[in-house]
């Protein structure tokens, strides 16, 4: 397992103890489990991405929040996602993971984005290092960048155990055609990619390959960069949302995209208390089928 951080017992300001009240109230035992295909291993669905959040932390108001929004994190999920793309987020993770109650409970996925053996593994290593880890839950390489020099070095890595999980990733629909080439062309854990109600090109051909292969699939982009949201305004929720329980349009979004049964978790970033809980809730209740799905797109 990873080396997992020790928790101060100082948090940060009101941290532990203001969080208690905003959390769900069901708790994380009423968490709604997927699996990942490659072991069976059981994930919570709903965890953290860390792009354009972590990256730039100034003063103690900003780290106290970010600690409060992985508390709350670690209350209903575990999976936290990064990259050394997104400038200095290691780093801050690395630094205010140790504050967290629950860090110990964290599936850390990041990447690789560099060409080049010795690169790669230079900055995988400086990846563990800059977040305190011996292990790192999930290695992916980043938008496919030299993918294949890279997956010589992840597979040995695997086997030693530096690694538990390796896959790829990408954002963009004009890289599908060559993700679908590099899916086809080894036995990857995970792949993610970008898929929402604003984003459905993977439904066509990348989540039924997964399915196939046997892949499991992280999801970033739930809300297409706020799009969605900016999309439903101040309409009311439709009848839908009291059928599968949710409470805003994000949790209706998160659900939409979790029911696809290619798929395993999604990854929302915030930088606030209020929404990480709120997207926590995506993980409690039924999800749509395949009526309330095309209700809810409907509605979008």
């Amino acid at each position: 397992m990873i080396r997992r951080i020790t928790r101060r017992d100082a948090l940060i300001g009101a941290g532990a103890a203001g969080l208690a009240l905003s959390l769900p109230p069901s708790g994380a035992a009423d968490v709604r489990m997927h699996h990942i295909p490659s072991s069976g291993e059981a994930l919570p669905p709903v965890g953290l991405g860390t792009s354009r959040v972590f990256n730039s932390v100034s003063g103690e108001n900003q780290r106290a929040a970010l600690v409060e929004v992985l508390e709350a994190l670690f209350a209903g999920g575990t999976l936290v996602d990064t990259s050394p793309m997104y400038g200095n987020s290691e780093t801050h993770l690395g630094e205010l993971l140790p504050l967290a109650a629950g860090n110990e409970t964290m599936f850390c996925a990041t990447k690789v984005w560099t060409e080049g053996r010795e690169s790669g593994v230079r900055q995988m290593r400086e990846s563990m290092e800059k977040m305190g880890l011996d292990r790192i839950d999930l290695m992916q390489v980043h938008n496919l960048v030299d993918w294949e020099v890279h997956l010589e070095t992840m597979r040995e890595m695997k086997a030693d155990g530096t690694f538990r999980y390796i896959g790829i990733t990408t954002s963009n629909p004009r890289q599908f055609a060559d993700f679908e080439r590099v899916m086809q062309a080894a036995d990857w854990d995970f792949v993610q990619l970008n898929y929402s109600l604003g984003e459905r090109e993977a439904e066509q051909r990348l989540l039924p390959l997964a399915q196939e292969r046997g892949m499991a699939v992280m999801v970033n982009r739930p809300f297409v960069r706020g799009d969605l949201f900016r999309r439903v305004g101040n309409k009311e929720l439709p009848d839908v949302a009291a059928e599968l329980g949710c409470d805003s349009p994000g949790q209706l979004f998160l659900k939409w995209i979790l029911a696809h049964p290619a798929v395993t978790c999604v990854i929302p970033a915030t930088t606030k208390v209020k929404h990480m809980v709120d997207n926590l809730g995506a993980a409690l209740g039924p999800l749509p089928d395949s009526d309330q799905r095309e209700r809810i797109a409907a509605w979008l």
